[in-house]
């Protein structure tokens, strides 16, 4: 009889304890971090480290590809050109498109934030450098001009011939073939500041690249692209005989 009396006070007793837990425990995703969707992540800082650090570096520097951070880069960019960017890619390049309407994952309203914060890292004044070269090529480049262009202000690091110096080859086939004349144009305008690569103004101190030297020296590197990266052009005679000498 005892028995039975305390199997029933324990039966009684769980379920009071069972509901006190749900009681002191809060409920599902209270106080608790909630997983949210993809589609749904609208911090900037989030959604770069995410999309953009892996290529731009944390922060927009010191990345593989062109430091978004920097002052010259948002002074000669607009929003609309980093929106195209971001949403569709550079052709050509290791950029893929990010627009989920061009097969990407983030929505038009990610890519706004996107677009923003970056252009928040431009700061509140405006860069004040005179003779600023543009985004885009006023003027044709000359790739004949643009070979002097190379030698007078490039050399010095990267060798007569373009195949490297002090510094790399920026005439290689592998590299050519992964950078657009839009990106070649960035980074002799640009340098990299983080490898000690001058920009436009400093290749030589007190002489900056004017804007059609830029587009000539970019010209002269697009000049430099092979046919088929790792292998060389066919000479002459090779394309008459189908390639046999």
């Amino acid at each position: 009889m005892m028995a039975n009396r305390v199997i029933l006070l324990v039966l009684a007793i769980v379920p009071f304890l069972l509901l006190t837990a749900c009681d002191t425990y809060p409920a599902h995703g209270a106080g608790s971090s909630e997983v949210i969707a993809p589609n749904q992540v609208v911090d900037f800082k989030v959604l770069f480290a995410q999309n953009c650090s892996g290529c731009h570096g944390t922060d927009g520097k010191d990345g593989a590809a062109i430091a978004l951070a920097n002052p010259v880069f948002l002074a000669i960019t607009n929003d609309a050109t980093i929106r195209a960017r971001v949403y569709a890619g550079m052709p050509k390049t290791p950029m893929p498109a990010f627009a989920q309407s061009a097969g990407g994952p983030l929505t038009n309203q990610q890519i706004e934030v996107l677009v923003h914060g970056i252009r928040s890292w431009a700061g509140s004044s405006a860069h004040a450098e005179a003779n600023l070269p543009s985004h885009n090529p006023v003027t044709r480049g000359d790739s004949e001009r643009g070979a002097a262009v190379f030698r007078t202000y490039c050399s010095s690091c990267h060798g007569q011939d373009g195949k490297g110096g002090k510094a790399g080859s920026v005439v290689d086939g592998s590299y050519l073939a992964l950078v657009s004349d839009e990106e070649l144009r960035m980074n002799v305008i640009l340098g990299r500041p983080a490898v000690g690569a001058p920009d436009w103004r400093n290749n030589i101190p007190g002489r900056p690249m004017s804007e059609q030297e830029v587009s000539d020296v970019v010209a002269w590197l697009a000049a430099q692209r092979q046919e088929i990266p790792g292998q060389p052009y066919p000479t002459s005679a090779e394309k008459s005989t189908g390639g046999i000498r």
